[in-house]
């Protein structure tokens, strides 16, 4: 089974910081390659990917942020969303929460690191949660 998501920028840097494959962050992005999961973006959020893994307090290498941006590009659906009106905790989040609303209907998943930054939803889940939706659709 496949499923939509939109990845908060925490989970792409926890990702590449990681040099373990096993951990959640490793695992629900290779899902994406391997076409379990269907990243959700518009240009903003990949405009946020773009600056935040080039912070320099971030040891990534061009060519691991090129290849991350691109995969999420190729095997992604850029979504353009409609206005929420929801007051977040963090109204930069706001793309992230919009993004997944406007594909709710095709029961789109928000994957992040800080849940508090967003409203208590069952399809806001931690990369942990996010994997043990796919495990348990795949047994």
């Amino acid at each position: 089974m496949r499923y939509y998501a939109v990845f908060d920028t925490n989970v792409l840097v926890s990702s590449l910081l990681t040099k373990r494959t096993d951990t959640a962050t490793a695992k629900v992005i290779n899902a994406i390659s391997s076409g379990n999961i269907v990243p959700l973006y518009n240009q903003e959020i990949l405009n946020e990917y773009d600056a935040v893994l080039h912070r320099t307090k971030f040891p990534f290498s061009e060519q691991r942020i090129r290849r991350i941006l691109l995969m999420i590009r190729q095997f992604g659906l850029a979504v353009n969303p409609s206005p929420t009106g929801e007051i977040l905790v963090d109204m930069d989040d706001l793309v992230f929460y919009e993004i997944v609303m406007e594909k709710r209907e095709d029961g789109a998943y928000l994957i992040t690191g800080n849940i508090r930054h967003f409203p208590k939803r069952d399809f806001i889940v931690t990369p942990a949660e996010m994997m043990d939706i796919l495990y348990k659709n795949q047994a």
